[in-house]
């Protein structure tokens, strides 16, 4: 296989795959588009699909102590209120003086490594050095930055920049880094202000950061006035936890227990980016798992178990604390990824330091993915304590306790969260599948074949059936009878339009893992011994077995675990 996370045009090229194949489309692209809303096309529908219910299996069909919640999109306002969103659910935004976009704080530098503008002047630093030449900027000025940065301080006033920057150069003021290397050039002349931010747009001068609160609001009712406001939720978690008396009081779950739940969320991002990584619409898989708070497990244990090594803690024990609930679920998910074709060298854990958490939170570990634009999150799995059940006690004034027969005491449970975003999961599936091999045909010619090497588990399209030639009664007779025989257990599709090796190709680029021909053998005309028989064509390796079709469903069933 070749080195598929070096070409510098991988994310191009993925994106135009996921448009050409049915992947991902822009929404309302006829219009023009909506920036940070996507439309899953037949094969991303049904990979979407099948990465939903396998984990959907993983955390409530396989367990049994986990339980399933599916809430309204729309809640009343007091729960966000409650939660802390309505208050705190903000981003630092600046807004450009002279384009007018709006950039969050927090990506300004990654945004301006994306940006031609300043990929051009990096090219003006010496290799090795943080040395430049106060002739190439001017030249840069007069020519490129017209174009790419116009409103940059070194492009309306070149000779004054440049002045000034060569001024502190000499008195040893260099540019420390990158980053400060285009705060100079954004800067006329250093004054009480000091430096200025350049946009990543068009070089302009952004004000200072401002939240912007990332709610989307509405309103329910006839007329939209302050009395029926509300809100699309920005995450999935809060059903939960106001439903929690109700799921305990209808299922007779003891704690331990979880409730899982997969929905769409909101956050009115200022800047969707990434593809779809970072959207305005997206869907999350979430669980809330109740633990009994460390004083109670000591009570009713003798001693609260300690967390110790590295790796997965094993079984759950009466004994565990959060710590050891936490280790559990981190070390569960990472496993789960692995199992739908993540490998473990793809993925990075992050343990977020004591300064980064929420005050309410006692530690978080994030599941990273290294994708092509860099490594970022898939999921975070947080020890929340019992900050949200409380919260919403105090704001419903409706207890919320849990009382536990093994101790005789009501108490407010803590809680385990890992919270996954199914669109970033889908696109870090894609961007690993997604491959590039020089092939040789059968008349000894090159070429390239793309490939979406997708785990058999999550692959839209488990099968392709093909009778050899159209043309022929017999063969497409028998490939629709083996389609048939195989469409209840699993996703089949059936073609039999051109050449088969054409047809081979268009499978390899949906990341069909498995092929079906049904050919001369099959129907007996090449003599009794092979009658009954297809070949079965394997995608990563192009390799073909013959296989009996009383087989088929057996055998490739094996291959989907």
């Amino acid at each position: 296989m070749n080195d598929r996370k070096a070409a510098p045009d991988r994310m191009e090229k993925i994106v135009s795959l996921c448009k050409r194949r049915g992947f991902i489309f822009q929404s309302s692209e006829i219009y023009g588009g909506i920036n940070g809303f996507w439309d899953y096309g037949p094969l991303g529908a049904e990979l979407k699909r099948n990465v939903k219910e396998l984990w959907w299996k993983s955390m409530t069909k396989m367990r049994d102590d986990v339980v399933g919640l599916e809430a309204s999109i729309i809640m009343h306002p007091a729960i966000w209120k409650a939660s802390g969103h309505v208050e705190t659910f903000a981003d630092p935004m600046s807004t450009c003086k002279s384009c007018k976009k709006l950039i969050r704080d927090d990506q300004w530098w990654p945004m301006m490594c994306e940006q031609p503008w300043v990929q051009s002047l990096a090219g003006l630093v010496e290799p090795g050095t943080d040395s430049f030449q106060t002739g190439d900027l001017l030249k840069w000025a007069r020519g490129k930055g017209k174009q790419l940065a116009p409103n940059l301080a070194l492009v309306r006033n070149p000779e004054v920049t440049i002045s000034w920057l060569a001024q502190e150069v000499e008195k040893g003021n260099r540019p420390k880094d990158a980053r400060d290397f285009y705060l100079f050039l954004a800067t006329e002349q250093f004054g009480a202000t000091g430096f200025i931010t350049p946009c990543p747009h068009c070089g302009g001068e952004l004000t200072e950061p401002r939240l912007f609160n990332l709610m989307l609001r509405t309103n329910y009712g006839p007329i939209a006035t302050d009395d029926n406001l509300a809100y699309l939720r920005p995450e999935t978690a809060q059903a939960i936890f106001v439903q929690f008396k109700n799921i305990v009081d209808s299922s007779r779950v003891k704690v331990p227990f979880g409730v899982g739940q997969i929905g769409k969320a909101f956050r009115n991002e200022i800047n969707p980016r990434n593809f779809t990584f970072r959207s305005r619409e997206f869907e999350q898989m979430e669980l809330e798992f109740f633990i009994k708070p460390d004083e109670v497990v000591e009570k009713q244990t003798g001693s609260v178990a300690k967390l110790a090594g590295e790796g997965h803690p094993g079984e759950p024990q009466p004994n565990w604390g959060w710590e050891l609930w936490h280790r559990y679920w981190v070390e569960e998910r990472m496993k789960w990824y692995e199992s739908i074709g993540l490998p473990r060298e793809t993925l990075e854990m992050f343990s977020q330091p004591k300064s980064e958490l929420a005050h309410y939170a006692k530690a978080c570990v994030d599941i990273l993915f290294k994708f092509p634009f860099g490594t970022q999150e898939l999921e975070g799995i947080a020890a929340r304590g019992n900050f949200d059940l409380t919260q919403h006690q105090t704001h419903s004034g409706k207890s919320l306790e849990y009382f536990d027969e093994t101790v005789k005491e009501k108490y407010i449970p803590h809680v385990i969260e890992p919270s996954a975003g199914v669109d970033r999961l889908l696109l870090a599936l894609i961007c690993h599948a997604y491959d590039e091999e020089e092939v040789t045909d059968d008349k000894g010619n090159k070429e390239t074949r793309v490939v979406m090497r997708f785990h058999p588990r999550v692959a839209p399209i488990t099968v392709g059936v093909f009778p050899l030639l159209k043309n022929k009664p017999e063969l497409v007779s028998k490939a629709k009878e083996v389609r048939d025989l195989l469409r209840p257990q699993m996703n089949v599709f059936y073609d039999d339009a051109g050449a088969i090796g054409r047809r081979y190709r268009r499978q390899d680029e949906a990341g069909t893992p498995f092929g079906v021909t049904i050919d001369f053998d099959t129907i007996g005309e090449n003599g009794p011994e092979l009658a009954e028989t297809v070949t079965l064509r394997h995608r990563d390796s192009m390799q073909q077995e013959r296989v009996a079709i009383s087989e088929l469903p057996r055998l490739l069933l094996s291959r989907l675990v």
